[in-house]
């Protein structure tokens, strides 16, 4: 059996209703239900949280799954403040032990002392920005991707608690341009294409 927890980042606040982002976590469980021996476990931070009981679930997890939307070039403050409670009140207790340094010699080894081997995770993100701003010359992110450029902190801070990253997916233009139809689709094929590498065995 194989345990996956979808964490929903969206919030209602200011324009944004959440709607989009609550669509792609039904749309993640109604992808992973099509596995046999897969075992679901669903984080609204919108709704409110127990960080200790959250802890216990990245714990208990094999799979992370994260869904946010970006505001202002980063993590909308709920989800922010959700990884910052969570992950603080999971030292020693299963998130990270420390920073993995000594005090022998403090310059190296630095982000070794994650808890959490062993399991991986994938992010998806939803952006009023078209991706034609990630990948056009002279365009507003100068060629840099998202992974690489605004979820860069997020990624290191994953690796910090020992996490594997997975092929990450990105939801561009969903203000202006929209299609949501399309975009599910297209991201539900990523997800069953991922998790049938993942969960399906492969023999030589």
């Amino acid at each position: 059996m194989k345990k996956v927890l979808i964490i929903n980042g969206g919030q209602n606040f200011g324009h944004s209703g959440g709607k989009y982002n609550r669509t792609i976590a039904e749309n993640t469980q109604e992808v992973l239900k099509n596995f046999d021996e897969v075992e679901i476990r669903i984080t609204d931070v919108d709704q409110g949280y127990d960080k200790h009981e959250e802890v216990e679930k990245f714990v208990w997890a094999d799979y992370i799954i994260y869904h946010t939307p970006i505001w202002w070039f980063q993590l909308p403050n709920g989800l922010k403040k959700y990884i910052d409670e969570v992950f603080t009140a999971g030292h020693a207790k299963g998130i990270y032990l420390s920073d993995g340094r000594t005090s022998e010699n403090p310059e190296i080894n630095y982000g070794t002392g994650g808890m959490l081997g062993g399991r991986k995770y994938m992010v998806t993100t939803s952006w009023n920005a078209p991706e034609t701003a990630f990948t056009l010359p002279g365009e507003f992110f100068n060629e840099t991707s998202v992974d690489n450029g605004p979820l860069f902190g997020f990624h290191r801070m994953n690796a910090f608690v020992s996490l594997e990253k997975m092929e990450s997916f990105h939801f561009h233009d969903v203000e202006k341009n929209a299609d949501v139809e399309r975009d599910m689709k297209r991201y539900r094929e990523h997800l069953s294409n991922l998790f049938e590498k993942e969960l399906k065995p492969h023999f030589a």
